[in-house]
């Protein structure tokens, strides 16, 4: 009890350890409360309010059929003042039956013993942190709280007011309905996008894969009944087939460059009536064709790997025609239609001749500029003496 003072707790729990009243084990000290001190000649509780209560403190008598304590158990004991100290004049005491302990607070029961009222004990401050932590923050959330469990512990049905402002609560503003409306663009855009680039960069090569397989297979059997003359070819009619071994492309050859007739189909376009008229393979002058680069198939991808001298065969119903690679001009004008003269200037030669030029788009995935490929006239075989050594040796 040392540094204890009165004004410090209304009331403060003692053990008394067993021991005669003013020995060196009493608590109150082994020179104060004598056994001669009647207050505690029994052991009976006794109680006494804080030193600034209104009226002087004042010992009750032990009332009639008042517990008594053993000095081994706990008493509940008030602020005590010595014999020889008079206590304040404005303090009084009230009848021991009237202190009431905190509503929170365990008071052990009579049985049980000290591991019992320990555990009480425990089971006390648990229960009060408990509650503190579960104490909510704010007092909106106290508010709201409160008035979700009372309107859940009565079960009454909203009324309609109070349901209109639930639906208008759980209703998106018009920020969120727009944001969610552009967010939903973009993606359906993105979506779109990534579909068209699938279909230009894989599925139009499917497709045109397929065209060129039956239009070849077409031109042979064709060939083999004897028709598809040259000279008498429609727009979109196939009549030759254009191999590059170096580059393993074997492609059918259309009269017109139209796309969507020919070109978009995967084949060859021979510049002819309807565009730019050039000669037919074999004939003396400029032989000119055109394919896509990149897509429907793209035949022209890799033409500027050719080399000078590697062979570019044109395969028709009777003949094949051997050019050999002779020039390239990797870059010019749509619009510079003389590459396609007898003698175009640029591709070296000096003067007439048979000579092939193979044109299509650059850079890839562009249609800005075009790229020129320039052959010559090297061997002429009948299909009837077997494929040239070109083909067969490449």
């Amino acid at each position: 009890m040392t540094g204890w003072r009165p004004e410090d707790d209304e009331t403060v729990a003692l053990r008394i350890p067993p021991g005669p009243p003013g020995s060196p084990t009493d608590p109150l000290g082994p020179t104060r409360h004598t056994a001669g001190d009647p207050r505690f000649a029994d052991g009976t509780l006794h109680t006494v309010t804080r030193p600034d209560a209104a009226a002087p403190p004042e010992f009750d008598e032990p009332r009639a059929g008042a517990r008594t304590t053993d000095p081994a158990s706990t008493m509940r004991l008030a602020a005590v003042f010595p014999p020889d100290a008079a206590p304040p004049a404005d303090t009084a005491v009230p009848p021991a039956d009237t202190i009431v302990p905190p509503a929170d607070t365990a008071v052990p029961s009579a049985g049980g013993g000290r591991a019992a009222r320990r555990r009480a004990a425990a089971a006390a401050r648990g229960r009060r942190g408990r509650r503190a932590a579960r104490a909510p923050e704010t007092a909106s959330e106290t508010a709201a709280e409160a008035v979700s469990e009372a309107a859940a512990g009565a079960g009454a049905p909203l009324s309609r007011v109070e349901r209109r402002r639930a639906e208008r609560a759980r209703r998106p503003g018009p920020a969120v309905v727009i944001s969610r409306a552009v967010g939903e663009l973009f993606i359906t855009t993105g979506v779109l996008m990534i579909l068209f680039v699938a279909y230009q960069l894989w599925w139009t090569n499917v497709l045109a894969a397929a065209d060129v397989d039956r239009e070849t297979v077409q031109l042979q059997d064709d060939w083999d009944k004897g028709a598809r003359d040259p000279g008498t070819f429609e727009a979109g009619q196939g009549f030759a087939l254009l191999h590059m071994p170096t580059l393993d492309v074997v492609v059918p050859i259309a009269e017109s460059i139209d796309k969507e007739r020919v070109l978009d189909r995967g084949m060859v376009g021979h510049y002819g009536e309807d565009s730019i008229p050039t000669a037919m393979p074999g004939e003396k002058g400029n032989f000119g064709i055109a394919g896509h680069r990149n897509t429907h198939g793209e035949p022209f991808r890799y033409i500027n790997r050719l080399k000078p001298g590697d062979p570019i065969v044109v395969e028709t119903r009777d003949t094949y025609f051997v050019y050999r690679m002779t020039s390239i001009l990797p870059s010019t004008s749509p619009g510079n239609i003389s590459v396609l003269d007898p003698v175009p200037p640029g591709s070296g030669f000096t003067g007439p001749g048979r000579y092939i030029t193979l044109t299509t788009c650059t850079p890839e995935f562009t249609s800005t500029y075009r790229m020129i490929v320039w052959g010559k006239m090297d061997e002429e075989r009948p299909r009837g003496e077997g494929k040239p050594d070109a083909l067969v040796n490449p």
